[in-house]
């Protein structure tokens, strides 16, 4: 998730120093005008920035847990902007992005000559980052050898960089973040106890889109206007309301970062104007059963038609049956488009039958009791798949 630059706190300094009062009232929603980079007023969103507020005015190591792409760094940096450690840097650095051997020359810095490739004496992450904040991702990837020299420095608050025998004192507030469950990497001997006990005093836990689905729309929305800020779309891009009704029941297995990327996809895709369904790739289109609302993304196997239809993008709880008595009992209170239903219907199983197939146009046709020239006609006019995909076709 980017940041948003709203909130100024050199606008107000009063407000923002309230704030970091440890036992200073502040008014209510104060947290919410404060942390404004992160959207989503969900119940658990709310619940996530309440617990913000209080780690911020608290200087202690912070464990952010969540899944990937759940912005974990955005709030990194929120805790840090909101510290008393804010006029200082704030140096993040991705622990699996970086190969064992250089990791701890990135932490503790080296002296000339420390190694072979070592032509000059450099500073580490935790010297640069001296009285501020140090973040540390994907945590749980760090090597066994070199989490036992992390929690030496945080237990003794002093390092020697490689080659050196000098005793530098660290002053940074650290914050790490993992994607893993850190707890069963301690009980596999993945992830030593010790370090995990000093690691986990704040903990904030992210949640997964799929369990805030009601921040969907706001995300949506907020993408659309950056992407069509930084691609400079002359006729800006805006989204249907079926596209938020289809998108606001998907499982979003990538979390807010597939979003993103899904929404600068359509603008740069479409160009400008309107985006409606067609615009959408296939696996947002046409949901399997069970990667709905409510599911982890896993087919149901204690339901018989599940994995065999695919959900419509009118009624995500809808799973079409094949006998009358089921189809009229899912029909809503309000009703439906008959006609529309029907065609997105047949547009699921005209997807699900190429898929099974291999898109062999043949053989899908035969499943579906169509001609083969009536399925291509209305994947053509209906835009399912391109006519020119991979074939099985004999």
């Amino acid at each position: 998730m980017n940041q948003r630059n709203v909130y100024d706190a050199s606008l107000a300094p009063d407000f923002h120093s309230s704030l970091l009062e440890r036992d200073a009232p502040f008014p209510a929603g104060a947290w919410r005008q404060a942390l404004s980079e992160i959207v989503g007023k969900s119940e658990v969103m709310e619940s996530v920035l309440h617990t913000l507020g209080k780690v911020a005015r608290s200087d202690s190591p912070v464990l952010i847990h969540g899944e990937s792409g759940t912005g974990k760094e955005l709030i990194a940096r929120a805790v840090h902007r909101l510290s008393m450690r804010s006029s200082k840097r704030f140096v993040a650095i991705n622990c699996s992005a970086i190969p064992e051997s250089l990791l701890e020359s990135e932490l503790f810095g080296h002296v000339k000559g420390a190694f072979t490739s070592a032509d000059k004496s450099r500073k580490g992450y935790f010297e640069e980052a001296a009285g501020g904040t140090l973040f540390l991702d994907e945590i749980g990837e760090m090597p066994p050898r070199l989490q036992a020299k992390l929690l030496r420095v945080l237990q003794e608050k002093q390092f020697s960089p490689i080659g050196s025998n000098e005793v530098k004192i660290t002053d940074v507030r650290l914050i790490t973040a993992t994607n893993v469950d850190l707890e069963d990497a301690v009980a596999h001997q993945r992830f030593r106890l010790d370090l995990f006990y000093r690691l986990n005093v704040l903990p904030v836990v992210l949640p997964p889109l799929r369990d805030r689905r009601g921040d969907v729309r706001q995300l949506l929305d907020y993408f659309l206007e950056i992407s069509n800020q930084s691609h400079s779309i002359a006729n800006p891009c805006y989204l249907t309301s079926d596209i938020y009704t289809i998108l606001e029941r998907y499982n979003w297995p990538g979390n807010v970062r597939e979003l993103q990327n899904l929404v600068e996809r359509l603008v740069v895709m479409s160009g400008g104007g309107q985006i409606g369904i067609e615009a959408l790739p296939g696996e947002y289109r046409y949901l399997k059963v069970g990667a709905g609302a409510g599911a982890s993304g896993r087919e149901s196997h204690s339901n018989p038609t599940a994995g065999l239809v695919a959900k419509d993008p009118i009624d995500a709880s809808i799973v079409p049956s094949t006998t009358v008595t089921s189809i009229v009992d899912i029909l809503p209170i309000g009703g439906i488009d008959l006609e529309n239903y029907i065609e997105n219907l047949e547009n699921a199983l005209i997807m699900q039958a190429l898929e099974r197939t291999g898109h062999n146009k043949n053989q899908a046709a035969k499943l579906l009791g169509l001609n083969r020239t009536t399925l291509v006609e209305r994947i053509k006019k209906r835009k399912l798949a391109p006519l020119n995909s991979p074939s099985k076709e004999l």
